[in-house]
């Protein structure tokens, strides 16, 4: 697999999954116009934390994509932290000595969003951020586990994992709270 731009490494290769699931029974259209962009750096991906936005400018169109990516569990990230006592650089033999442990280090996307027309989760813009982010892995393994926030996590003392909603329902609001009654 050392001919692959893409996920060359196993922590990258987790990232090339999300693009390419196992479970996929025939081919992606959209794959081979997706990595095409991600190789000629047509994307411009920020990563905040957990969240990932990407810019992708082609002609007179421009789309952004937005990836969340879900929090490591705390006991995902106890086991990681006794399988790899120092996280500072990261091997494809660390990776496996997790998976022999049962922790599976590989990202789950909690939000996908983009402003295209597609209006689909897997438009060729969010699937050109994955290979964009599996390249940035690759090069460097240790932001897989800090865009899962294993460095925050790793030193809170909190037992019980605070999650922020990206949306408040509206049935949760007071509309007393928002007009003043006369």
């Amino acid at each position: 697999m050392a001919d692959n731009e893409f996920g060359y490494t196993a922590w990258g290769r987790d990232w090339v999954r999300l693009a390419e699931p196992l479970r996929q029974t025939r081919p992606d259209p959209l794959l081979p116009r997706a990595r095409t962009i991600a190789r000629n750096q047509g994307i411009q991906a920020t990563v905040e934390g957990r969240i990932v936005r990407a810019h992708l400018h082609r002609g007179g169109q421009a789309s952004v994509t937005h990836l969340e990516v879900a929090p490591l569990t705390r006991r995902a990230v106890a086991a990681i932290a006794a399988v790899i006592p120092d996280p500072t650089l990261l091997t494809d033999e660390m990776h496996r000595a997790l998976r022999t442990a049962g922790v599976a280090p590989a990202p789950e996307l909690a939000a996908v969003d983009c402003s295209c027309s597609a209006r689909t989760e897997r438009c060729v813009h969010v699937l050109a951020t994955l290979y964009d982010i599996a390249r940035r892995v690759d090069e460097n393994p240790r932001l897989a586990l800090d865009i899962q926030g294993y460095f925050e996590a790793a030193h809170s003392d909190s037992e019980v994992r605070a999650e922020q909603s990206r949306w408040t329902p509206i049935n949760t609001l007071d509309p007393g709270c928002f007009f003043e009654l006369a």
